[in-house]
């Protein structure tokens, strides 16, 4: 029997980050490779009294289908947490998605046909760049600095026939940038001047490190931004639990798509969440991540500070789960990586994945949040070795 793969199969490649995880799961491998929120963040015991109630008061409903927009209370959740004054949310516009990463893909399904133009920032997250694909778009990157796409790079020539624009405003994957609030209010106008809709990946934003949070590009522009959020990064990655909030012609198409892949993401997860966050939870167990993760990126910093050879550089970030590096030029991290494993037992991902055009070779991303501090001073202490050495060269 013969399997005749379609063309847009053929094209699929496996994700770069995974394909590296498989290295990381030997014991004896510092790993700054993973995205991955620390497990020491995840609340277990909330869980399972979450479970035991749901299980005790609403078991049919929980393991029954539900409607595929979501489960009604933790859509309500989202309307209230996101809406301002002067950008209300109705509930039609919420569509919980399995993950953030099913809401990249139902809006590339319902937003890029072959060979449309979707600007993406320089370098952007590769799971977007992977989803998106599937559908075949001609990707246009905007040329960026440490604040984000560079406004006067985003001519007509540019943005002209964009179906829109993907961006991560906070702690970017993979940079850890955040993008100014002054910023912001130019995409919104140049995005708006040419008639670019913008998608706003927001997985991170509540995890800066002083607590302050800066207005989303949805709250700025209601009518031109789609909003994604997660519950991944501040409660449990593994219960596959996001939302997109999007103006309601849209929603509908999203609910259409997502009913054709998922029917609807589980109903007992979406209850778990729910029956957690409910009496305000987050806003106690979220300063505890961002007090961890300030910690640990402080040990990092300071480390590739101490470690780390002349004529290389990196981002200070202010939140989030990266910092970004770059190598001299005569280094790639591709083949840097092979040997770091090999040599000095440690892992990190290589930063041309990132680039949807023209990628950077000599760049790399360290996420330190799953490490703990001796072993982040040790790990890139050896990585610096051996950078010194290929510097060396």
């Amino acid at each position: 029997m013969t399997w005749t793969l379609s063309q847009r199969a053929q094209k699929l490649t496996s994700s770069a980050i995974r394909e590296i995880l498989k290295v990381t799961e030997r014991p004896e491998v510092i790993s700054f490779a993973g995205g991955l929120p620390s497990a020491a963040t995840f609340p277990v015991e909330h869980i399972r009294k979450a479970c035991d109630s749901i299980l005790t008061t609403a078991p049919s409903p929980a393991l029954q289908y539900g409607p595929t927009e979501g489960y009604k209370p933790l859509r309500e959740w989202v309307v209230q947490r996101h809406s301002r004054e002067g950008a209300p949310i109705d509930i039609d516009q919420v569509l919980i998605t399995t993950g953030s990463q099913q809401a990249l893909d139902l809006l590339g399904k319902v937003l890029i046909d072959v060979d449309s133009r979707v600007l993406v920032e320089t370098p952007t997250y590769l799971g977007a760049l992977q989803s998106f694909s599937l559908s075949e778009p001609e990707f246009v990157s905007v040329p960026s600095d440490d604040q984000g796409p560079i406004i006067a790079a985003m001519t007509r020539d540019l943005t002209d026939g964009g179906r829109f624009m993907y961006c991560l405003p906070n702690f970017q994957n993979p940079t850890g940038r955040r993008m100014p609030v002054q910023r912001r209010k130019e995409l919104i106008d140049v995005a708006a001047k040419a008639g670019l809709p913008l998608v706003e990946d927001d997985p991170y934003g509540s995890l800066s490190y002083r607590g302050e949070q800066l207005p989303s590009l949805w709250s700025m522009n209601p009518g031109g931004v789609v909003h994604m959020g997660s519950f991944s990064k501040v409660f449990a990655p593994g219960l596959r639990v996001g939302y997109v909030i999007a103006p309601e012609k849209l929603a509908l198409k999203l609910v259409q798509a997502k009913q054709a892949a998922d029917l609807h993401t589980p109903s007992f997860t979406q209850r778990i969440v729910h029956e957690v966050i409910k009496d305000g939870f987050l806003d106690d167990h979220i300063p505890q991540i961002r007090q961890l993760y300030a910690s640990q990126c402080r040990a990092m910093l300071d480390a590739l500070q101490q470690h780390f050879p002349k004529g290389c550089s990196w981002n200070e970030p202010e939140g989030g789960m990266f910092i970004w590096v770059r190598l001299p030029q005569h280094i790639d991290t591709m083949q840097l990586l092979d040997k770091a494993i090999a040599e000095e037992k440690i892992a990190f991902v290589p930063g041309a994945p990132f680039f949807a055009n023209d990628p950077q070779h000599n760049t790399m991303r360290l996420s330190f949040v799953t490490v703990p501090k001796e072993k982040i001073e040790d790990g890139i202490a050896r990585l610096g070795k051996l950078i010194a050495r290929e510097c060396a060269q």
